[in-house]
């Protein structure tokens, strides 16, 4: 059994994917330096933050889903050193299911590591991305509660650094709690480099090149995005959302546009600043081991002017929209030119096809 597990809990929107890429892509090589990444793939974290947070979706999911967290024990079981498990949504663990995620990892000494960024950044980013994952609620109504659900990610529940840390340290206590603060003028390997600190390994001669940021959409394809999704009711599979709308549909068509970048709404500002104030207090109040500046937390007094997406007019969504299907338009050219000549069996003319749906739809 390892004698040491490190589990990062996000939060969500600050650098997990970046930190995941290179982790799972320099797994092999992190082994030889004593630190086990278990699993067979990258998602059996995902799936294994589903079966601690109790989420019923699992229980009607594949075989090998449901089995991801007893591989994980059983891998960690099996080696030597430090373990790391890493996937954003363990933040939103209550604090029964962090309890029971640290007895099932015993006799191992449990460590967290949470990265943070200060809250305004954090909500804005946070919507985006639940639009990718297919949700609806436009930015005046998104996350205006704080949900007693361990399933409820794009949430309050899960972004806000106070309340995670309150519930994650009546199962690890805050002198093994590493509260790891992102720096926005800081270059983007620094997050990388500080997590390794943190987390207890050399970082030195790790391949960064296969990490990626996680972009942005502007204010106007966001919106646009929102929309559609209210359309999209056969894309309700998890594969569906994960390939279709937020990587082919948002990452590759929405996202390379570019944009206006946006603000929520003025009592979202007041209250995300609220929160970052309140998680300065908390954790300069405790026993915490913190890398970074606590002041990098704090909403910025001054902000520069930006757009809200109630502001978005309909001329700007068809216009989007209009670019957006001639885009699609030549994806799907593309893949039949592929298909032609990958197959070379005779197919029936375009006419004949033609003709087969029009006579259906009479």
């Amino acid at each position: 059994m390892v004698d040491r597990v490190v589990v990062h809990i996000g939060l969500p929107k600050t650098g997990t994917s970046y930190l995941q890429t290179i982790i799972w892509s320099n797994r092999d090589e992190l082994r030889r330096r004593g630190l086990v990444v278990p699993g067979v793939e990258r998602r059996d974290h995902l799936w294994s933050s589903r079966t601690v947070r109790e989420d019923p979706a699992q229980d009607r999911a594949p075989e090998h889903h449901r089995g991801a967290w007893e591989r994980v024990l059983a891998e960690l079981a099996a080696s030597e050193g430090t373990g790391l498990i890493s996937h954003e949504f363990f933040a939103a663990a209550s604090r029964k299911q962090a309890q029971a995620m640290v007895a099932a990892l015993a006799p191992a000494q449990v460590h967290v590591v949470v990265t943070a960024r200060e809250p305004l950044g954090l909500f804005a980013a946070s919507w985006q991305e639940s639009l990718k994952n297919g949700a609806t609620t436009p930015m005046a109504d998104y996350a205006r509660e704080e949900s007693r659900s361990s399933t409820a990610i794009w949430n309050w529940r899960s972004l806000d650094l106070r309340l995670v840390l309150k519930r994650w340290t009546t199962a690890v206590p805050p002198e093994r709690t590493h509260v790891l603060v992102l720096d926005p003028s800081a270059p983007r390997e620094d997050v990388w480099h500080r997590f390794a600190q943190e987390v207890g390994f050399d970082a030195a001669g790790i391949d960064l090149s296969g990490s990626f940021p996680n972009t942005s959409m502007g204010v106007v394809e966001a919106e646009t995005l929102r929309r559609l999704n209210s359309r999209l009711d056969g894309f309700r599979s998890a594969l569906d959302r994960g390939v279709f709308i937020r990587s082919y549909l948002a990452d590759q068509r929405l996202v390379p546009r570019g944009g206006e970048r946006f603000w929520p709404e003025d009592d979202q500002i007041a209250d995300c600043r609220r929160r970052g104030d309140r998680a300065v207090e908390y954790l300069a109040s405790g026993d915490f081991n913190i890398s970074g500046d606590l002041e990098n937390l704090r909403v910025p007094a001054d902000l520069a002017p930006r757009r809200r997406p109630a502001s978005v007019r309909d001329e700007e969504v068809a216009e989007v929209a209009l670019d957006l299907s001639a885009r699609l338009l030549e994806d799907v050219r593309g893949l039949r030119r592929e298909r032609r000549e990958t197959d070379p069996r005779p197919r029936r003319g375009w006419r004949a096809r033609a003709r087969t749906l029009l006579a259906r739809d009479r």
